[in-house]
């Protein structure tokens, strides 16, 4: 059985479809990553799964019950950590951590070990007399994590945990969310970042309420069939306008410090190096890379009408 199941979940605000039949499951133990651009209806499916909100209709099951018919007998089973952490500003580290435990009616004796424990896990140790409101954002996100692991769920729902976090922090959180998981954590974490869906098991891409995709992160990307290309330039803008007239190149879009493109025929690389130099553009760069799943997201947006 799995742990976690959607079954064509539907949730319309009026005349806005914030969910469209989305349909998945997440196997007992694993990292299941929810991942799309905003408004993509990631943190709809969570509170549904939470059993936060109902769903307009479809299913939501949870450890092997309706999330909408029983929510308070997953409550004590679950986890939910929402973005941003929202706790009491007022309140120390070390407070927040001990409101949350009665809140799950956690008895002292095994909470205050439980407490020690995930506060030497995050690297919170320090810092437990610490107003929460002069806390890092990192740390804020870390003290939040605690706060929905001290009744030990089986099951942690994570909204966007890194978002706003900076890049260090948000490899230490992922370093813990992975310890979690040596303890058969069911994680789903909903995130804007692709390349935190290569730090899940499976992944889901959402775009407008739907699952375009649910596949292991090495299988999405041999998706993309054609190879991938980058070009750096001294004037991407030039460059890119460029090979958007050029008919064996597929699909070129900015991407960081240059630009991503497919190309038909791969011998065609030398002609195109001549070609845009001939246009006057200067240090011109063309090397075949790995795609990212970024690379794979705007693809598929792109095949089925969206805009990369």
């Amino acid at each position: 059985m799995a742990a976690v199941e959607a079954e064509n979940l539907c949730k319309s605000f009026g005349s806005v479809t914030a969910l469209d039949n989305l349909t998945f499951s997440v196997e007992n133990g694993e990292i299941f990553g929810l991942v799309g651009p905003d408004g993509a209806g990631k943190t709809t499916a969570l509170r549904i799964l939470c059993g936060l909100m109902a769903p307009t209709s479809g299913k939501a099951m949870v450890l092997g019950r309706d999330a909408t018919r029983e929510p308070e007998m997953i409550k004590a089973q679950v986890g939910y950590m929402a973005q941003p952490a929202r706790l009491y500003e007022d309140l120390t580290v070390q407070e927040n951590i001990t409101f949350y435990a009665d809140l799950y009616e956690v008895p002292r004796k095994h909470y205050r070990e439980r407490m020690e424990r995930l506060l030497e896990f995050s690297g919170l140790a320090p810092f437990t007399g610490r107003l929460f409101r002069n806390l890092s954002g990192g740390m804020k996100q870390k003290v939040g994590l605690s706060c929905s692991l001290i009744h030990t769920p089986k099951v942690l729902f994570l909204d966007e945990p890194t978002n706003g976090v900076d890049p260090v922090s948000r490899r230490d959180f992922w370093k813990i969310l992975h310890e979690l998981g040596k303890e058969r954590v069911t994680m789903v974490v909903a995130s804007t970042y692709l390349d935190e869906a290569d730090r899940c098991h499976r992944v889901a891409f959402l775009d407008k309420g739907k699952a375009r995709m649910v596949m292991e992160p090495l299988a999405l990307r041999s998706l993309l069939k054609a190879p991938l290309f980058n070009l750096a330039s001294s004037d991407r803008r030039k460059a890119l306008s460029r090979l958007k007239t050029l008919p064996d190149v597929r699909r070129p879009y900015l991407f960081g410090t240059g630009i991503h493109f497919f190309l038909t025929d791969p011998a065609y690389v030398a002609a195109l190096k001549e070609n845009l130099v001939s246009e006057g553009l200067k240090d011109v760069v063309v090397e075949q890379i790995r795609p990212s799943l970024e690379d794979v997201y705007l693809s598929l947006l792109e095949e089925r009408g969206g805009e990369p």
